[in-house]
């Protein structure tokens, strides 16, 4: 599903152009990718970072119990959209899962379960249900208690909540930026654009890394511990090495150095 139903514009991250809809050219007809163990070396870089959430297994498993694009080509378009819409869904679902094992935000746990129900249970609809649903007002009202759950998260002892230009880094613009030993303990680079940042040695514990672009960012040394909603994909996109202190929950990229930089 995530080899078909998305377009891709031929760039640093992929060798080709690809229009939505269509199947890229490496997938074979059982599926798999020809390329696979490959991709960064044949210019496929960006299928390395791309993470569905299990939306497609869930499409094809369960939606449409077993029913593929291949086999159902007059339905393979109402199939796409409604990956889609159940990649949102289940991009919701690990945020809130994530909410969860979050000590410090334990007094919003039964709003986060709450919320992370009612998520789930849309992802049990019909494909005409599925397509139908709003996306926007489900992102926003999640978002909105993801920040609340990063703002206890990121306080210090006694509930404080950060404050501070330094602290604030949403949505910043960052590309290319040095920030070498740059001390974002308790920040917010929620959104920022770190894309070819130097972050070597930066401190970067119990920051807020939702939805930050380090496609080529060099993490090498540093110290993540702590980092709320980083996902696997973000450090595939990175560089780092031995040196990089990674939360429990996430393992050092194979295209990282397995020795410390000299």
């Amino acid at each position: 599903m995530c080899c078909v139903a998305p377009a891709f514009a031929r760039s640093s991250d992929f060798a080709i152009d690809k229009p939505a809809g269509r199947a890229c050219p490496n997938l074979g007809t059982d599926f798999r990718c020809g390329i696979h163990s490959s991709l960064r070396d044949k210019g496929f870089a960006g299928c390395t970072v791309f993470d569905c959430f299990g939306a497609g297994q869930q499409i094809s498993r369960s939606t449409y119990a077993g029913r593929d694009w291949q086999a159902d080509p007059a339905g393979a378009g109402q199939m796409f959209a409604a990956f889609g819409v159940m990649r949102h869904l289940h991009e919701l679902l690990y945020y809130l899962t994530e909410s969860l094992e979050v000590p410090r935000a334990r007094r919003l746990h039964a709003e986060v379960a709450a919320a992370r129900d009612g998520i789930l249970a849309l992802t049990d609809g019909s494909p005409d249900e599925l397509l139908a649903l709003d996306v926007a007002p489900l992102r926003t009202g999640v978002g909105d208690l993801l920040s609340r759950v990063s703002d206890l998260a990121r306080s210090p002892a006694g509930g404080r909540k950060p404050s501070g230009p330094k602290r604030d880094r949403r949505g910043a613009d960052l590309v290319g930026a040095v920030l070498t030993g740059t001390n974002f303990r308790g920040a917010t680079l929620r959104g920022a654009y770190l894309i070819g940042a130097d972050l070597t040695d930066a401190d970067l514990r119990d920051t807020d890394l939702l939805g930050a672009d380090l496609r080529g960012a060099d993490l090498s040394g540093a110290n993540l511990t702590g980092a709320l909603f980083l996902l696997q994909s973000q450090l595939n996109s990175a560089r780092g090495d031995a040196r990089t202190v990674l939360p429990p929950s996430r393992t050092q990229p194979t295209h990282w150095p397995a020795d410390a930089r000299l």
